[in-house]
């Protein structure tokens, strides 16, 4: 077995992204840090996620501390700054998305208890306060990530990571049953 190179890499991941056209989507809400905003938008790029929405904060893609840990691929993703959460949510829903926040949250469902095979947009929260009480009153679904170990929450990038990563898994189990039909 050997690493693969540039073109194997491309192979891989053109017959993956062959076996799904589902829709997803990222939402921030307060997300301040400027490294966590990167390196969300990192992994949305590699997850083929078809707009980012970023609310309530002052940080976006346009700053260069973002740009670090992002590197370059910002490019790949669309994303709209908001002023509000609400606002967020209503171009979300109008583009015909349901919205999933990723939360810890008393009526919270394990994530990969909700299905993501709809066009989803994932929603994740301020680094230190989570997604915000109207917020999560307004989402179609309250997920958590569950956890084994000792510790009760993860970074919200890395929150947003697994998230994206469960959609995807989702979308591609689901591709993979219907064509065996």
């Amino acid at each position: 077995m050997k690493q693969l190179d540039g073109t194997g890499m491309k192979r891989l991941h053109r017959e993956t992204r062959r076996k799904t056209d589902a829709r997803l989507a990222m939402m921030v809400e307060g997300v301040q840090g400027p490294f966590s905003l990167g390196s969300i938008i990192r992994t949305a790029a590699a997850y083929r996620v078809e707009h980012l929405w970023i609310a309530n904060t002052e940080t976006t893609p346009a700053n260069s501390k973002v740009g670090k840990t992002a590197l370059g691929t910002d490019r790949y993703v669309e994303w709209t700054a908001c002023e509000t959460t609400a606002e967020a949510i209503g171009l979300a829903r109008a583009a015909g998305f349901q919205l999933v926040a990723i939360e810890l949250a008393d009526q919270a469902k394990p994530i990969d208890h909700i299905d993501m095979t709809p066009p989803t947009c994932l929603v994740v929260g301020h680094e230190d306060r989570g997604v915000v009480p109207t917020t999560l009153s307004a989402v179609d679904h309250v997920a958590y990530l569950p956890q084994l170990g000792k510790i009760g929450s993860l970074n919200v990038a890395t929150a947003a990571s697994i998230a994206m990563y469960e959609a995807r898994r989702q979308h591609l189990s689901s591709g993979d049953s219907q064509q065996e039909q």
